[in-house]
């Protein structure tokens, strides 16, 4: 004979694994991935973007003399170096926006190892830096450079200005909330498409802030343009209940 009572625990398990799947597939159902009670949320990103224009432009101008003769050289680098003042300050650029840098002086013959077709003896190089907030006269003063050219003075390697935006802590209140309540509208849209609803916040990070060329750049580099775009993310962790 069979003993009946032995079969009912093997009954119950049975039950509750039925029950288990049962409760389990209508989490699914509801969209939760978290099916403990209590500990389900929602995981979304926020974005905010903003244009802005730089405020600082840095505009490095550099030339160079050579010959067999240091004082010849030297006194041609005088005369650029005037002559570049001179034009920068027939541009508007007030003298405390222009810096003279240290001269670089190479003696072609005092190196170990030289090049056996030496021409000239020293090379003297100059730099004269314009730093501005007038990004403005900064981008005019470019399309002039030919007048130098004109005086003769040739520039070496000019790459044109650098553009700076330094006004990130002014914009960055505003993006944070601006992100925020990006995610917050993803995470209320989940929420209504699983039969939810959003509770409070239970983690938050906040992305670090990228300043991008607003218009697509050559070499993706932001500081060749005066106009940038300023982008942060946010992630965001949502109670549901």
């Amino acid at each position: 004979m069979i003993d009946r009572t032995a079969l009912w625990p093997a009954a119950l398990v049975g039950g509750l694994v039925a029950l288990g799947l049962a409760v389990g597939g209508w989490f699914i159902g509801q969209g939760v991935v978290n099916a403990r009670v209590g500990d389900r949320s929602v995981t979304v990103r926020g974005l905010a973007e903003r244009d802005v224009v730089a405020d600082v432009a840095v505009m490095p101008l550099r030339f160079t003399a050579s010959g067999d003769s240091l004082p010849a050289v030297q006194a041609e680098i005088d005369r650029n170096t005037r002559i570049v003042q001179e034009f920068l300050r027939a541009e508007g650029y007030p003298d405390g926006e222009v810096e003279v840098g240290r001269l670089e002086v190479t003696d072609m013959l005092s190196r170990e190892y030289r090049p056996d077709n030496v021409t000239a003896r020293f090379i003297l190089a100059q730099t004269v830096m314009v730093r501005t907030g007038d990004v403005a006269r900064v981008a005019a003063t470019t399309r002039n450079l030919n007048e130098l050219v004109r005086q003769g003075v040739v520039l070496q390697d000019f790459r044109g200005p650098s553009y700076f935006f330094t006004g990130l802590n002014e914009v960055r209140p505003a993006m944070i909330a601006e992100a925020t309540a990006s995610a917050r509208a993803g995470a209320e849209q989940f929420a209504e498409d699983s039969g939810q609803a959003v509770g409070a916040i239970k983690q938050a990070t906040q992305g670090y802030f990228e300043i991008q060329p607003r218009d697509p750049t050559p070499d993706g580099d932001e500081t060749g343009t005066p106009n940038k775009r300023v982008r942060v993310v946010t992630t965001i962790t949502y109670r549901l209940r």
